[in-house]
């Protein structure tokens, strides 16, 4: 909102959050300060009334009072874990403009991050998948994992296709093709996950949805800075410390602000490797900065950039299920380093509010694996090391805008999205250099794709609780990859023209309930592939639609229920598949449906006490198998039948110190490894649980967890090594855990 009269701020505000805002005498005679963008109703409300004398309490989810402003300030609240205590509605942006949690037509989960989450450098993608329905992930470790949403897998395998699920960070794409870089949630505010096809939005790719990071922004008018120190320890396994530290300072007090953020961990290996001990331990380290700019217009500039790095000394599976070791073996490292830039403004001209944003990525992937059991057939007597080394770069740039007209409300933008990938195969014989530039050659591949897409997103109120949705995106897609061998090349250029469509239709029956019902859809370009006699051949994009129906709802006691079921139609489904020669290469699997529900449940049971339960179930198959396989269990790979989570926490205190316990279960049903019968694998069937206790003084919070108290040894990922696939493998469980850390806020 632009800078106005506070009263009439406010009106505005409430408006579009459905929240009620009262008083306690008479609000001052001013104008607010432009407010663009806020994380949420509380951000919102602060930088409005920055200067007033005044400030905003929660009295409930939607209720907040203004009243005189206290002199001191307590981050007791913020220390606590997200559920415990009644917050402001969460305003999410992943659908490219916010709205309010509740009143989302979309299938949509948050977590905002607690304090203690928010500090913590080892808080990353498993973080959430623990604590939000639909989201699954494979197990090779952090850096080589595939992210899944609702059922819509592909493969287990980091295959070239581009991946079902996009990574975004402040509205830029971070990766395209890659596997997840599991990026450290420091000082990261929230994360959405718009689930289902989002190709009217989006455009290729996006098959499964979106995983959006929302950081902290840069406050221009008020320094703050915090420190975290801690340690972790792993039963049979080692111990390894981690740190973090923000600093916001504002520059220009009331204009410009600076926000620095820095953390590494090293995470403690579990797994020994003949006479090595502990050899899947990890070293992640990271630097982002933000510079925010608030112009005297109305505008608010962001600046950022990031880099993270992740270093794993080895690979994380064994041979014997239950087991934590393994025989003697050449160690397996990996390496995955991101890089990203973006500037990001938003504004208002004149009744329209409007966005541009510009990022750019560069991640480096490197895996290097034991080959001297398998790689035989490529002509090397003794082989060694094989190594895969990728570089990829993704350019997303885009301008929206969205408004209303009379009783519409509207959204229109222009994207362009350039993604690249190099990847060169290489094989060392066990006498060479080991370092993968010595050896065969064994494929190189270039990989460049263009997307162009003009989208625009309309609903109608057709009375005063029922909405007509509408939209879609015209698009151009351009793919030009190249692959070579030591005796066959191809090159394959193709373009595409299309529309992907969205509609939906919400009823709102009364304040904090919205019923919805939805169709969505997305396409996928598709690529060259190796086959067995040697030839390279292209292989088709595939295309996705569902259909989506929820209910969400919102209690004035702070309880909250979510429901939605789904039906999704795949066709021309490309899956990674391995073959004989320990390589990876796409396929054409043929057409899927994938059926399910979700539930979701945040209950307070007492003043201080509060209930989370929720599930997954789905029913993921290939409906028309084209593999030429013969499929007794034609199951999708990598999804579990079903998943089940429930929490119990309690807010308590000792003397003056406040303090939260916390207790959580996640299982995970059955899933199958992949549709080849040969690594037709069973895995699931796991139990993860997990302890937290957070105390909390007036600038300090101690944190303390056990995860996996009962020392299970599950088996999370059936998977490690191509060339050994012969021979099972299963990765285990992280053992018995114990993470202490110490926040200390300036």
């Amino acid at each position: 909102m632009p800078a106005g009269p506070l009263r009439a701020a406010l009106a505005e505000l409430a408006r579009q959050t459905g929240i009620s805002i009262g008083t306690d005498g008479v609000l001052p005679d001013v104008r607010t300060q432009p407010c663009r963008n806020a994380a949420s109703v509380r951000q919102a409300l602060a930088r409005m009334l920055r200067g007033t004398g005044t400030s905003a309490v929660a009295l409930g989810p939607s209720l907040w009072r203004i009243e005189a402003a206290p002199r001191t300030r307590t981050r007791i609240a913020e220390a606590l874990a997200p559920a415990t205590l009644a917050r402001d509605p969460i305003i999410v942006t992943a659908a490219k403009q916010p709205i309010a949690l509740r009143d989302m037509s979309r299938a949509v989960s948050v977590l905002r991050l607690s304090d203690a989450q928010a500090h913590d450098a080892q808080s990353a993608t498993g973080t959430i998948a623990a604590n939000l329905d639909g989201l699954t992930m494979t197990a090779l470790g952090p850096g080589r994992n595939r992210m899944f949403l609702r059922g819509v897998a592909d493969s287990p395998f980091n295959g070239t296709s581009q991946s079902t699920v996009a990574v975004m960070i402040d509205d830029t794409r971070v990766t395209y093709a890659a596997p997840d870089p599991d990026l450290r949630l420091i000082d990261v505010d929230r994360v959405e996950l718009l689930k289902g096809p989002q190709g009217s939005l989006y455009g290729t790719g996006a098959l499964g949805g979106i995983y959006h990071i929302v950081t902290r922004r840069a406050e221009v008018d008020s320094f703050s800075a915090s420190a975290t120190a801690g340690v972790s320890a792993i039963a049979s396994g080692g111990v390894g410390p981690s740190g973090s530290a923000t600093l916001n300072l504002p520059v220009v007090k009331g204009s410009i602000g600076l926000r620095l953020v820095a953390y590494a961990s090293q995470e403690p290996g579990w797994i020994d490797t003949g006479p090595r001990k502990d050899s899947n331990d990890t070293l992640v380290s990271g630097e982002r900065a933000t510079l925010g700019i608030e112009t005297r217009g109305g505008w608010r500039i962001d600046v950022s950039g990031l880099v993270q790095h992740i270093d794993a000394r080895d690979s994380q599976y064994v041979y014997t299920p239950g087991s934590l070791s393994r025989p003697a073996q050449m160690p397996e490292p990996h390496d995955n380093d991101l890089y990203h830039g973006a500037i990001r403004a938003e504004g208002h001209i004149g009744a329209v509010d409007a966005v541009i944003v510009s990022g750019l990525s560069w991640q480096e992937v490197r895996d290097r694996l034991d080959a001297t059991v398998g790689a035989q057939s490529f002509g090397l007597a003794d082989p060694g090391a094989f190594t895969d080394d990728r570089h990829y770069h993704v350019w997303d740039s885009e301008v929206r805008f969205n408004g209303e007209l009379g009783s519409i409300r509207w959204l229109a933008g222009l994207s362009y999205v350039l993604a690249g990938e190099h990847e060169e195969r290489t094989l060392d014989a066990l006498d060479g250099s080991g370092d993968g530039g010595g050896g065969l050659t064994i494929d190189t591949s270039r990989r460049t794709a263009t997307d162009t897409g003009l989208y625009l997103d309309a609903s109608l109120s057709l009375t005063a609780s029922l909405t007509l949705e509408g939209g879609g995106r015209l698009f151009r897609s351009a793919l030009d990859v190249t692959r070579a061998s030591a005796s066959t090349q191809a090159r394959l250029e193709t373009t595409r023209f299309g529309i992907t469509p969205s509609a939906g239709l919400t009823w709102r029956p009364q304040s904090g309930r919205t019923v919805y019902l939805r169709y969505d859809s997305a396409f996928r370009q598709g690529g060259l592939n190796f086959e067995s006699n040697g030839q390279i051949h292209p292989y088709p994009g595939d295309n996705i639609a569902t259909i989506a129906a929820g209910w969400r709802e919102e209690w004035a006691g702070g309880g909250q229920l979510e429901l939605g079921a789904f039906y999704d139609w795949w066709e021309d489904l490309q899956s990674d598949m391995l073959l004989a020669n320990g390589l990876i290469e796409t396929r054409t699997a043929g057409d899927a449906k994938i059926i399910g529900s979700e539930v979701s449940l945040s209950l307070p049971i007492h003043a201080s006490w509060r209930l989370s339960l929720g599930g997954t179930a789905q029913s993921a198959h290939l409906a028309n198998n084209v593999l030429g396989l013969a499929l007794a269990d034609t199951r999708l790979p990598s999804i579990p039948d079903y998943t089940l989570r429930g929490a119990v926490e309690r807010q308590i205190r000792i003397g003056q110190v406040p303090g939260l316990l916390r207790l959580s279960l996640r299982y995970t049903g059955p899933a199958r490894l992949s549709f080849q019968p040969q690594l037709d694998r069973a895995m699931g069937r796991v139990l993860d649980s997990l302890i937290e206790s957070n105390w909390t003084w007036p600038r300090t919070t101690l944190a303390i967890s056990i995860s996996n108290p009962l020392d299970r040894r599950g088996n999370v990922f059936a998977y490690g090594n191509p060339f050994r696939a012969a021979q099972a493998q299963y990765t285990p469980q992280q053992p018995l855990s114990v993470k202490v850390a110490v926040t200390r806020h300036f």
